[in-house]
């Protein structure tokens, strides 16, 4: 397979950066743009987004990434794993904005496992690995649970179901940080027995705002400041199909 054709709005992506306070260097755009083109051309064969129009995957996609950055910290050389990456959202773009980071990508596709390791070859990523499991499975392995300082996740469950799928990876000290679209507010105030009962506690909900994007965003971040019990996560499904309340 050839490389894609560039594709990238790279003026949108600057100053989008820009405006979430990230200054990206030159090979930094040039990976965005690969990143943009094989995201696109890898859709025609398999499933990974419903947004392919280069303008849109700058705003929803790359920037709406990238603005964790804006309002989180990640410290140098952490941990982090992303849950449910699906295309490598959020964590790609975080990576290649911050070269610092050890990125573990989540995903329980075999298929888009596939075109994860291509972009990270493609992209001559280091410190970056791809799981293909379930996160209820992964997160009994000694080797991850509680290893990391930061889980993330963008539109994967509802956040009740979420908190059950990233605490468990989360060193005491670190947080599980949610993307989510729309108002929150219920959702919130549902997932609250979940989040205590899995050692986590809500430190803050902030406004989001994405350049080029319309819709209102929020950065949920929860501590990790006890242990996970044991039996979390439960067996495959059961998160997603009685929620803890």
């Amino acid at each position: 397979m050839g490389e894609p054709t560039p594709l990238l709005p790279r003026v949108a992506l600057i100053q989008g950066a820009a405006a979430l306070n990230l200054s990206l260097a030159a090979d930094q755009v040039d990976r965005f743009e690969r990143y943009a083109a094989e995201l696109v051309d890898w859709n025609r064969r398999i499933n990974l987004t419903a947004i392919t129009d280069p303008l849109e995957i700058v705003h929803k996609h790359f920037l709406d990434s990238l603005s964790i950055l804006s309002v989180c910290d990640l410290h140098m050389g952490e941990r982090i794993i992303d849950v449910g990456s699906g295309a490598g959202f959020p964590a790609l773009p975080i990576r290649i904005v911050r070269p610092d980071l050890h990125v573990t990508l989540l995903e329980a596709t075999r298929k888009k496992c596939d075109f994860l390791r291509h972009m990270v070859e493609a992209l001559a990523l280091d410190r970056v690995t791809v799981v293909h499991a379930r996160a209820e499975d992964v997160a009994h392995d000694p080797a991850q649970r509680e290893q990391y300082a930061t889980a993330l996740a963008r539109a994967v469950a509802g956040l009740a179901t979420l908190s059950e799928y990233l605490l468990p990876f989360v060193r005491i000290g670190g947080q599980a940080i949610a993307q989510k679209a729309g108002a929150v507010e219920t959702e919130v105030g549902a997932a609250g027995a979940a989040i205590e009962v899995l050692g986590g506690r809500l430190q803050r909900v902030t406004p989001a705002t994405v350049p080029g994007v319309m819709e209102s965003r929020a950065i949920l971040l929860i501590e990790k400041i006890a242990p996970t019990p044991e039996k979390y996560p439960r067996r495959a499904g059961m998160p997603e199909k009685r929620p803890i309340r």
